[in-house]
């Protein structure tokens, strides 16, 4: 991304700028279609595997014990007309 700014800083030309970041880009997508290709490739063909642990996923704990309160959420209209 630095060469994009420096690019945009010394005036290159808009088609420098553009390739650049098609540049950027392209080697993104390739990076992440080389992380996918095993994973695509045995799912292709049947066998088992299993997916890379995603860092950010956050665990939540389940209590054991169940709880005795009961909310009644039904409201009766107790108005005459």
């Amino acid at each position: 991304m630095d060469d994009v700014i420096d690019l945009i800083a010394t005036d290159a030309s808009a088609s420098d700028i553009s390739d650049k970041m098609k540049e950027i880009l392209y080697a993104k997508a390739a990076d992440r279609i080389d992380v996918a290709r095993p994973y695509v490739a045995n799912a292709m063909f049947g066998q088992e595997f299993e997916y890379p642990e995603v860092e950010d996923e956050v665990e939540t704990e389940v209590g054991d014990e169940p709880t005795d309160e009961v909310v009644d959420e039904t409201e009766t209209d107790t108005e005459e007309e």
